[in-house]
């Protein structure tokens, strides 16, 4: 792929999820799991990590929610689908790509819990080094810490092009 500065090869970014994929085992070892992805972005990360996630009671649910239009991020949070399984009694774990603003992932935290989920966590690739007034603070697991550059691959794009690098890159 032209143009484009890897950060993080395809083989650095497999190692980490299975990595991360073992933490979430380990924290939730018998408890029912709900694993909640964040569309279109969460899809790349999500896959990669429900394959490292073994465990017997677990579901993967998806919703579609955003804030960014054009590469630039917009002013509101917005829902874009609604949930098809209930999360009334279970543990629900909300994967993303990247935690930016963390608006949208604090929008969808509050949600579930209204809805009646047993406890709401966040797993995302790559959590930017900001700060972040008025969303979720840190992710609950983070792959990789990187500064607040304009990132793709793994389901970061830009115009939705570069999604399915499975490395991450910058755009030069």
């Amino acid at each position: 792929m032209e143009n484009m500065e890897v950060v993080k090869t395809p083989e650095e970014v497999q190692s980490r999820v299975r990595e991360l994929g073992a933490e979430v085992v380990k924290a939730y070892g018998t408890e029912p799991l709900t694993m909640l992805v964040v569309m279109n972005g969460g899809l790349f990360f999500a896959a990669k990590l429900a394959e490292a996630i073994d465990l017997d009671d677990f579901y993967i649910d998806s919703m579609a929610a955003g804030s960014y239009c054009a590469n630039v991020r917009a002013g509101d949070v917005e829902l874009r689908s609604r949930l098809k399984l209930d999360v009334r009694g279970r543990h629900v774990l909300i994967v993303d790509e990247v935690l930016d603003t963390g608006r949208t992932l604090k929008l969808i935290r509050d949600n579930l819990m209204e809805l009646g989920a047993l406890s709401v966590k966040t797993a995302v690739l790559v959590e930017k080094v900001l700060p972040r007034p008025e969303g979720i603070a840190h992710a609950d697991w983070a792959g990789f810490f990187m500064d607040d550059r304009y990132l793709v691959g793994c389901g970061m794009d830009s115009h939705e092009k570069y999604r399915q690098y499975p490395g991450i890159a910058v755009l030069s």
